[in-house]
């Protein structure tokens, strides 16, 4: 079975509602030029109960962000996971593994036709999952798709999150994407109301079709 990250989550009670789905991950941007941006201090003690006892996964989203700022994030949003959405080196995530070594990192790569599948090596062992997004001018959250068949160029052993623009217009197409490595997807702008406000319904409806085939 495929996993689901859906991501841009800013308001408690949405982001319960989401996790009730049986999502795999629920992402929380920590960038302040995203318009998806957390705002609150901490998750709400009654957000917590909510998610504590379902099988999701907190991602914190960081761009280019100091060690001391990722780890300041850590206890108040119960993360688990990291992901990695900017220029982060593959030192910078052996050095965060280092300081805490339950965290699990996700590293993001932005692809277009010149993307260099190479470069993802140096971090296969720091990290438990890559990220192939849309290359766009900010990062992420663009809500547009890339050539998919890029991906034949990835041959390393590190599974990925498909990104970007993925939603109702290009189920079909998702259904019949297929690769060794494809661990899940990564949802986001397509399923909002506004943004960091998911419409719960559509995207319920979205993960019956996508997941049952």
């Amino acid at each position: 079975m495929k996993r689901v990250k859906v991501c841009g989550l800013k308001e408690p009670p949405n982001l319960v509602e989401v996790s009730r789905l049986g999502v795999d991950f629920l992402g929380f941007i920590f960038y302040p030029p995203s318009p998806r941006c957390m705002v609150l201090e901490r998750l709400p003690e009654t957000t917590r109960q909510a998610l504590e006892p379902l099988p999701v996964e907190r991602v914190g989203v960081f761009v280019n962000a100091r060690i001391p700022e990722v780890l300041e994030k850590i206890a108040p949003f119960q993360l688990n996971c990291v992901q990695l959405h900017g220029e982060e080196s593959p030192e910078y995530c052996a050095e965060l593994k280092r300081v805490w070594p339950p965290l699990k990192i996700i590293k993001a790569f932005r692809i277009d036709a010149s993307f260099d599948f190479s470069l993802t090596k140096p971090y296969e062992t720091h990290c438990t999952l890559f990220l192939f997004d849309t290359r766009s001018k900010a990062y992420g959250g663009s809500g547009r798709t890339f050539d998919w068949a890029l991906l034949e160029n990835y041959r390393g052993q590190t599974p990925f999150l498909l990104s970007g623009g993925l939603g109702p217009e290009n189920l079909e197409a998702l259904k019949n994407f297929h690769h060794p490595r494809l661990a899940g997807y990564d949802l986001n702008s397509r399923f909002e109301t506004e943004p960091g406000i998911k419409d719960v319904p559509r995207l319920e409806r979205f993960l019956k079709e996508l997941l049952s085939s």
